[in-house]
């Protein structure tokens, strides 16, 4: 089940549904368990696996190449750039590399619809989501000198 709450933005004064992310992040080891129920992998394995992939694939993503984990999807370094461009392409140098990004495609599902058309969906974005308010309480971000 997916939370939303209701926000106002200031730009243009109109109210709309954001979602909400509840609960503590899951971990690794909550990650590696799952994983083990659902094959006949060891948990201590699949935390071995997960614990090596983001290494492994920053390391290929630096060498200009992207990751396609099947199921989930794509990962790719960008680059960002100095706000302040230069006027010709001979300027153009490395030193305007300011940061990189890591970017995020998830992998795309084709199915038939009943008149023969291809569907395109989008994995782990496809899933059907109940959506409800939430009605909790939000964690207020911690004032400096108070943990």
């Amino acid at each position: 089940m997916g939370f939303f709450k209701k926000i106002k933005m200031k730009i243009n004064g109109k109210w709309y549904p954001k979602s909400v992310l509840v609960g503590k992040p899951v971990t690794t080891e909550q990650i590696a368990k799952r994983v083990a129920t659902e094959s006949t992998v060891a948990p201590a394995d699949v935390a071995a696996v997960l614990t090596a992939l983001g290494p492994v694939m920053a390391d290929y993503m630096s060498q200009g190449r992207s990751v396609k984990l099947d199921g989930i999807g794509s990962f790719y370094f960008t680059a960002v750039a100095a706000k302040q461009g230069v006027a010709t392409e001979k300027e153009v140098t490395v030193n305007q590399i300011t940061g990189v990004r890591v970017r995020f495609i998830p992998e795309t599902r084709y199915r038939r619809e009943g008149g023969g058309g291809r569907v395109a969906t989008r994995g782990l974005s496809d899933v059907v989501i109940d959506w409800e308010e939430w009605k909790g309480e939000e964690k207020k971000p911690a004032q400096p000198g108070n943990p």
